[in-house]
């Protein structure tokens, strides 16, 4: 099981990490790919650009927890995990989810799971350069709903 997870200010190669996953392996039958990006509009407003903060060491060790909670869940070979931080432009690359399986079924649904937990676990402030101002973005309930649908009775109980 080959694991990646890295956060970084720099851009991805979103092939090149998904061909990296599966390099010289003949066990991999599918290999999912899911790129957040930069949009330039927000909930009706005009996004000029936008700054991801997070809290180093704490940001990487809550993808890890969730990365091994995909592992647990689904048959997967492989799992890239590329988060940006710092300045991004509509347009730029924001994260990359690259799940790789023996079958299709598990590598969606782990993307989707790791994806999920991203956007509602993963200690990430965004805040969006708009024509009237900087705007911290809030959690939606629709990410939570999202979200939701993953946890277990065990989980459940723990919160």
């Amino acid at each position: 099981m080959t694991t990646t997870i890295r956060l970084q200010r720099e851009d991805f190669d979103v092939a090149a990490e998904a061909a990296a996953l599966s390099r010289g392996r003949t066990d991999i039958g599918a290999v999912v790919t899911f790129t957040g990006i930069c949009r330039d509009h927000e909930g009706g407003h005009d996004v000029s650009a936008m700054t991801l903060e997070h809290y180093p060491g704490m940001a990487e060790d809550e993808i890890a927890r969730h990365v091994e909670d995909a592992k647990a869940r689904w048959p997967l070979l492989g799992v890239t995990v590329i988060h940006r931080y710092g300045r991004m432009l509509p347009g730029d690359n924001i994260v990359l989810v690259v799940t790789a399986s023996a079958h299709r079924q598990a590598a969606f649904a782990a993307a989707d799971f790791l994806m999920d937990y991203l956007k509602t676990r993963a200690p990430f402030w965004k805040l969006e350069e708009r024509p009237a101002g900087t705007n911290w973005v809030e959690a939606k309930d629709s990410d939570d709903t999202a979200a939701a649908r993953w946890q277990t009775r065990s989980d459940a109980a723990a919160e």
